[in-house]
């Protein structure tokens, strides 16, 4: 049986917590279904399990990274008969430990973040990597603790450079919840019959397809890359167009690129540098093993490599 996975991320006195004591206590959400509660960390309010508006909730502490394991997990799910999970994860565990410890049946179904506005600021400055990885994935972010005296346009705009897909709410002291209703224009026309794309809005670019390929299906870009062919893993007549991409630091730089199909690919040089217009497919690709972003390429214009190879938001 599938077990839908509920995840609560955000560093310590967020409002992780809080929140979930709610989501418990009304009877909308927790209607008897039986739900493991795993606690990755301690803060200073504890879950009031008499407050439940069910009973059939299962707590379980998790103190160590090292304590995540498909083993673990398998015997809750087995010892209490669990429906659902719910996550309030540590922030300062990178989440890509939970999600590759689950086990196979455990599917993340929606992630959750909750940060201190009046925190944030400091945490984005000294542990960049650890907001990068609380933001970059989750379908919502929460701002608690928001003034009306906060710059929250600075906190949308750190917040876009890494997910432009989430919800992002301010809850303010008085208890009201306000919706970021910033509109957040691309830096290339999507409408243009040749959508050209700058050097410095490749990784704005690529976010983009990555996350919503359907909505460029048909478009025709055109884009420098570096242009990847002749490996092993890669089919004739095909070849990759992409650029070294840098989310946050230096640790996280890695080649974000897609595959490209091209009916003259001995001719290219394998590393070089090429100016690639072509029209965006979303369709099955043996590399991909699924369907993925698919260029089909109508021209390649051979250039040199950009004044700044790697690409930033």
């Amino acid at each position: 049986m599938e077990i839908p996975v509920y995840i609560f991320s955000g560093f310590l006195d967020a409002g992780k917590t809080t929140f979930i004591q709610g989501a418990l206590e009304d009877e909308r959400f927790n209607d008897g279904e039986k739900t493991l509660v795993l606690m990755c960390e301690e803060g200073e309010i504890e879950l009031q399990r008499d407050r439940f508006s069910s009973q059939n909730v299962f707590v379980e502490m998790l103190e160590e990274p090292e304590d995540i394991s498909p083993f673990l997990l398998s015997r809750f799910e087995k010892k209490y008969g669990i429906q659902r999970v719910m996550v309030e994860y540590n922030g300062m565990w990178p989440l890509s430990m939970l999600i590759q410890n689950l086990p196979n049946n455990w599917v993340v179904y929606q992630q959750y973040t909750f940060i201190d506005a009046t925190t944030f600021l400091v945490y984005n400055g000294n542990m960049r990597q650890q907001t990068v990885d609380k933001i970059a994935g989750a379908e919502m972010i929460v701002f608690n603790r928001s003034r009306p005296d906060m710059d929250i346009e600075q906190f949308h705009r750190l917040v876009r450079a890494l997910n432009r897909r989430c919800d992002i709410l301010y809850e303010y002291e008085d208890g009201s919840v306000v919706p970021d209703t910033i509109e957040d224009p691309l830096p290339f026309d999507v409408n243009a019959d040749l959508i050209v794309i700058k050097d410095e809005d490749y990784a704005v670019w690529y976010r983009e397809v990555s996350e919503s390929p359907e909505l460029y299906v048909g478009k025709k870009f055109k884009i420098k890359g570096m242009l990847i062919c002749g490996a092993a893993e890669i089919p004739e007549g095909n070849f990759i167009c992409g650029r070294q991409v840098m989310t946050c630091c230096v640790e996280d730089i890695q080649f974000a690129g897609f595959m490209c199909e091209y009916k003259n690919t001995a001719h290219l040089r394998n590393q070089s540098w090429g100016y690639v217009t072509a029209e965006l497919q979303f369709k099955y690709h043996s590399v991909y093993r699924q369907k993925g972003p698919v260029l089909s390429v109508k021209e390649i214009a051979v250039t040199s490599a950009p004044k700044k190879p790697i690409a930033t938001f």
